[in-house]
């Protein structure tokens, strides 16, 4: 089992479809408004996109 990068996987949302669907079942919304969040954020990381998500609730 390869443990190089976990990490970094967990704290990062990517750009795959399926982590968007996930990330935005999480925060009941769509992908296309965590990819937005995710620009908006300018960073990948997944607290900097909940925040933004956040704060367009």
């Amino acid at each position: 089992m390869a443990t190089r990068g976990t990490k970094v996987e967990r704290n990062s949302v990517s750009e795959q479809p399926h982590e968007l669907a996930y990330e935005a079942k999480k925060e009941s919304t769509t992908p296309e408004k965590v990819q937005a969040a995710k620009k908006a954020a300018g960073s990948g990381k997944r607290s900097a996109v909940e925040k933004k998500l956040e704060n367009k609730k």
